[in-house]
């Protein structure tokens, strides 16, 4: 579904998990920015002053991770993700409500199951054992950096029961066709 705005939804619920997509969403996008700032630092140093800096690289591998995880609910929500949209735009509104709700139900909340469960031993043996970079001079907190996993997954399932929910409401003719919302 197309969701133009956070209000597009008359369900508190959705609006409210809508709400949490867009904010993660908006303050991840900043760190773009700050990391092709610290890259072209990183390449500036290394070849006009012969100065290399590993936490400096480790630094931009570290946001475009935070970038990835903390934004990938968000680009489900504002409809990002790669899909057949040739046919999905042609689809009606209550068939692509189904999509959606079978999408959600039967791949993406399954696959972040699957994310979330499946790292949560690996981030715990991280923190267990407080996990720092492996090149002298990188960051500490390689933990930390792990710990995006499961968030991303909660997050990412949050914003699928979102578009469930969504979905469920075209279905049951709650949602008004003209909310701005195609399927």
């Amino acid at each position: 579904m197309n969701n133009t705005s956070i209000s597009s939804s008359p369900n508190p619920i959705v609006r409210w998990l809508d709400t949490i997509a867009e904010f993660t969403g908006t303050t991840t996008a900043w760190l773009t920015g700050i990391m092709v700032i610290i890259a072209c630092i990183v390449v500036g140093l290394r070849h006009l002053f012969g100065i290399g800096s590993i936490a400096l690289q480790e630094s931009v591998t570290y946001m475009h991770a935070a970038v990835f995880m903390l934004g990938a609910a968000y680009t489900l929500k504002n409809d990002g993700h790669v899909r057949v949209d040739i046919v999905h735009k042609k689809m009606s509104l209550r068939a692509g409500a189904w999509v959606e709700v079978l999408g959600s139900l039967l791949f993406t909340l399954p696959l972040m199951i699957f994310i979330g469960w499946g790292s949560l031993e690996f981030v715990q043996e991280s923190w267990r054992v407080n996990e720092g970079s492996t090149d002298s001079g990188g960051i500490g907190g390689v933990y930390l950096l792990k710990t995006l996993l499961p968030i991303m997954a909660v997050s990412v399932s949050l914003q699928a029961i979102a578009e469930l929910l969504r979905g469920l409401l075209v279905l049951m003719n709650i949602a008004p066709a003209a909310e701005g919302a195609s399927c």
